[in-house]
Formats: structure tokens, C-alpha cells, sequence
């Protein structure tokens, strides 16, 4: 079986926020520029290092706040990654760009992107690995502050999901895994949550699970961690799953 390491974190544009006042003292940083924010970047590029397939979120696509840097390339570079696709979900002007990443080791078979049901500026990448439905489909996104427009959302989700044998969903779903709309969506695809008492957010004292990885129940899952790794204020998580099928990815 080929083994696959996941990461999902939603890194703030490379703001770290350590205390609850970081919100409004650094408020600014969500729309002018800041020095501080390539330092961290680069420890987040190297955090990603170990891993194959990584998912982000509240990424910045190259407006002047990042001194037009698309936070994407920028850290599948400095990481290694050779694949990458950044989605612009959100746009105030030349300032900022709200965007969710892709990072990638293997060379995916198709990439596209969707918005996502709801009010403009929320959307999904999905990456396809392999032919036909017993390929790998993986979607990263990040969900609506709304449980109703998230089941929306999710809805969408699973009509897209559906017919795949290997599905993997990544990204801030702004709700923990007793929340209805999620429940129902498991439900429905019959992914599972091989975290889902996981703490993610506020990363310097995490109390909520807002981010997830769901698996196909056919991919086996190990090594599941939340990363002690304070650099925004969610905290990153990852899993490593193995793959059933020894060409369902190629080498």
C-alpha cells in the first residue's frame, strides 16, 4: 500500500495570532502590508515540508497586503511542492485577495474550482487523481459562518462526491463534528471523521474543532495529530492514509 501524508491549515495570510487582542492589534494586517508576514510564511513552508498533499485556507492571491505575493506559490516553492493551484474566492480591490490552496508531491489528473453555494466568496478546489470513478477526488474548502448556508454548502459537496470510490474533504468547515450539517453530510457520502475530538481553534488555547480531514471509510487512516504549531489562529492538521490500490496514483 502507498502512503500519503495530509495537511489542512488555515494559516490567516500568515498573521500569527497568539492572544485574543492580537485580533484587534493586528487587525490592519488583514488589508496593509506587513514585513512580519514573509517571516512567517517561511515557517509555515517549512512545517509543510513532510508532507504529500496539503490544503489551506484564508491564503492571500497576491494582493498588496502580501506585497502581491500569492501565498500559494509562494510557499509551494519555498516547500517543494511542484503542483500547486490557488482559488480567488473574494477580491477588496488590489488590497486583498481571499483565496483556498493546493499543494501537491503527485501530479494531479485534473484541478478545477467552484464557488460554493451562499453568498459570493466561499468556493472549493477539487483535485482528481487518476481515471474514472475509482479515482481519488479531493476537495479542499472553507465553509459559511451560517449553519444554514454551510448545509447548503455541504449539500453541494456530497451531489458532487457522489459515484467516487476515494474521497477526501480538507478545510475550515466553521463547525465541530456534532454540528447537524455535518452529521448529515457524513451521513450522506459516508466519509468519516478519524479526528473528531480534535481542538484546532484558538490556536494558543484551542477549544473548537473547526477543521477537519474526511476520509472514504476504504482509505485507512493513521497517524491523525493536531500540530502544536502556533502560527495563525487555527491550529494545522494532519493525517496519513494509505491507499488500497497500488496504481490509484501515479508514482
Amino acid at each position: 500500500m502507498r502512503r500519503l501524508k495530509l495537511a489542512s491549515f488555515n494559516i490567516q495570510t500568515g498573521i500569527r495570532t497568539r492572544h485574543y487582542e492580537d485580533y484587534l492589534l493586528k487587525s490592519w494586517q488583514h488589508l496593509w502590508p506587513c514585513d512580519k508576514r514573509l517571516v512567517n510564511l517561511e515557517r509555515i513552508a517549512e512545517f509543510l515540508q513532510p508532507f504529500d498533499i496539503v490544503g489551506l485556507q484564508e491564503v492571500d492571491g497576491g494582493g498588496a497586503r502580501s506585497h502581491y505575493v500569492i501565498q500559494t506559490e509562494y510557499l509551494a516553492r519555498r516547500a517543494g511542492f511542484p503542483y500547486w493551484h490557488n482559488q480567488i474566492n473574494r477580491r477588496i480591490g488590489h488590497l486583498a485577495l481571499h483565496s483556498n490552496g493546493f499543494l501537491s508531491r503527485l501530479p494531479p489528473d485534473q484541478i478545477d474550482e467552484t464557488p460554493l453555494p451562499g453568498l459570493p466568496g466561499r468556493g472549493a478546489i477539487w483535485v482528481r487523481f487518476g481515471q474514472g470513478r475509482q479515482s481519488l477526488l479531493l476537495c479542499v474548502l472553507h465553509l459559511a459562518l451560517s449553519p444554514r448556508a454551510r448545509r447548503r454548502q455541504l449539500d453541494f459537496v456530497a451531489e458532487r462526491l457522489a459515484g467516487y470510490a476515494y474521497a477526501i474533504v480538507m478545510g475550515d468547515l466553521n463547525c465541530g463534528a456534532n454540528a447537524p450539517e455535518l452529521r448529515r453530510f457524513l451521513t450522506r457520502t459516508g466519509l468519516i471523521d478519524p479526528i473528531p475530538q480534535a481542538r484546532t481553534f484558538p490556536s494558543w488555547r484551542p477549544k473548537r474543532k473547526l477543521d477537519h480531514i474526511l476520509v472514504s471509510p476504504n482509505l485507512k487512516v493513521s497517524r491523525m495529530q493536531v500540530y502544536d504549531f502556533v502560527c495563525s489562529d487555527h491550529l494545522p492538521i494532519g493525517v496519513e492514509i494509505a491507499l488500497p490500490e497500488a496504481g490509484l496514483l501515479a508514482a
